[in-house]
């Protein structure tokens, strides 16, 4: 990395489109809108003249034929490289770090990377059908990379639903911190709390309210039960409509244009790992290693200790994550420093995959307020699958963009991978995590066990509510307990017959 090639952030905007505005824009114009003012951020407009990639994070809300090709023509950008993801959390740390080492290597000058979704309006105020003003629904002409493969045994037992899956390692997180059922729940309510103080401050957020923990963990008509020990408060919010952009250009870029110095924001260290893909082929369902190894590398490319951090944004769709990457980190329960600079998913707001492009808007403006600040923002994407992770000061990094090799450490991640799960089962099944989902009245529907079987292999079981079962196992901590399950051909599942 050349002296002037060291890449930094130099324009950032982000908006939230509130409930009741009227002709609420579409997807793509909300990226417009942010797109405009990422550049006006830069104080200077001939910013665009040396863009030279678009990368933008995955829409789900609406779909467009090339919508990096349109949003460009709409910010009169003419880039070399456009690049469109498919889902996933992860996407906007990721993309930061695959710009940054674009520009360290002279690839290119100048990047912009969007995503935005209007998610609310489409869903909820005009009800999946497109409104006048909005253009028509063209599906993507191409995806940069693949969509998730999703194995026919997780849509089976329900494991493609994130609720279902984060609360499972929710149950085995409770039960390795020693806590009970109710300890948990207000552990889990207290660590929310913080996140929801952090959001009622922040002007941006969709729900501004400020939930005490027992309004966040206590079920009732407006919090319902969604899965076992989750209620709705407790879940990300995806139905909003928010986007956000930001530029990141080399030094020298910076310097070209006479872009004021106390607007650099360095991108210090960033890494991207991946965990095992399966979750029951993980030898542990409440850790991560790609956060213990890519946190260790992050904080050594940025010359940094993790005392060095003074704020975090932990990805947050469901507590287990915060928890797992806490635990990770060694960042006790008592540590006074925030998790979150936005409020976090359930209470700022989740534009879908684009939900940690706004937690690095948020820090850079933090950084440019206090630039004695160094915050890390970890994103998350699948079932605690892929993470990326980004430190953000006014220093560059001691170690180049583009010189750590970590292949290595990504295989010795994934060569722990357990054997294949045993899909048809007689026999008995040592639970290792587990949930309870509720149909939208609270009643509970179903129960899904993951464990291992007595020669230490894996496999999944559900608790059918006709079993009877359901009713008086909610309030017992089944991981450790011993269930006896059967094949059941009819339903091409393991079921649960009794405890023992």
């Amino acid at each position: 990395m050349g002296k002037n090639h060291i890449p930094i952030i130099v324009g950032a905007a982000q908006f939230t489109q509130r409930k009741g505005t009227p002709q609420p824009l579409d997807s793509l114009s909300l990226m417009v809108k942010t797109g405009q003012e990422a550049i006006k951020n830069t104080q200077n407009k001939k910013i665009v003249d040396f863009i030279d990639a678009v990368y933008m994070v995955n829409i789900s809300s609406w779909s467009y034929e090339d919508a990096p090709g349109e949003l460009s023509k709409k910010l009169n950008i003419t880039p070399k490289e456009k690049i469109y993801l498919p889902d996933g959390g992860h996407s906007p740390q990721m993309l930061v770090n695959r710009a940054a080492k674009a520009i360290a290597s002279g690839e290119h000058r100048c990047v912009l990377i969007t995503g935005g979704e209007a998610a609310y309006s489409i869903n909820k105020l005009f009800k999946g059908k497109r409104p006048k003003h909005w253009p028509k629904n063209k599906p993507s002409k191409y995806l940069n990379g693949g969509n998730w493969d999703i194995p026919d045994i997780d849509r089976k037992y329900g494991l493609h639903f994130p609720s279902l899956t984060y609360a499972i390692f929710e149950t085995a997180l409770r039960s390795s911190s020693g806590r009970t059922i109710e300890e948990h729940r207000k552990y889990m309510g207290a660590l929310l709390e913080r996140f929801s103080k952090v959001a009622s401050k922040n002007p941006l957020s969709w729900t501004q309210k400020l939930f005490s923990a027992d309004e966040i963990t206590t079920p009732s008509p407006k919090n319902r039960r969604v899965v076992h020990p989750y209620t709705k408060r407790m879940c990300a919010n995806n139905f909003v409509d928010q986007a956000g952009t930001i530029i990141v250009a080399s030094e020298e870029i910076a310097e070209l244009l006479n872009i004021d110095r106390k607007y650099w924001i360095y991108i210090m260290g960033g890494v991207d790992l991946k965990n095992i893909n399966e979750i029951y082929r993980r030898p542990r369902l409440d850790s991560s290693p790609a956060i213990r190894e890519g946190s260790r590398i992050a904080l050594e490319q940025a010359g940094l200790e993790l005392a060095d951090i003074d704020k975090f944004d932990l990805y947050s769709c469901f507590p287990s994550i915060v928890e797992i990457f806490m635990k990770e980190l060694g960042i006790k329960e008592d540590d006074p420093r925030e998790l979150t600079v936005t409020g976090g998913l359930p209470y700022f707001g989740t534009p879908l995959s684009n939900y940690s492009l706004h937690a690095i808007i948020n820090t850079v403006e933090l950084i440019r307020t206090d630039p004695s600040l160094k915050v890390m923002v970890i994103a998350n994407g699948g079932y605690n699958t892929k993470q990326s992770i980004g430190i953000y000061g006014t220093k560059p990094p001691t170690m180049d963009w583009g010189v750590q090799d970590v292949s290595k450490i990504q295989e010795s991640i994934l060569k722990r991978k357990l054997p294949d799960i045993v899909e048809k089962v007689n026999g008995k099944l040592t639970v290792e995590g587990y949930s309870i989902i509720y149909d939208r009245t609270g009643q509970p529907k179903r129960g899904v066990l993951v464990g291992s079987l007595e020669n230490g292999d894996r496999a999944l079981a559900i608790i059918a509510t006709e079993s009877g079962m359901l009713f008086t196992l909610e309030n017992q901590e089944l991981v450790g307990k011993n269930f006896v399950i059967k094949y059941d051909a009819n339903i091409d599942r393991n079921i649960a017959i009794s405890m023992e």
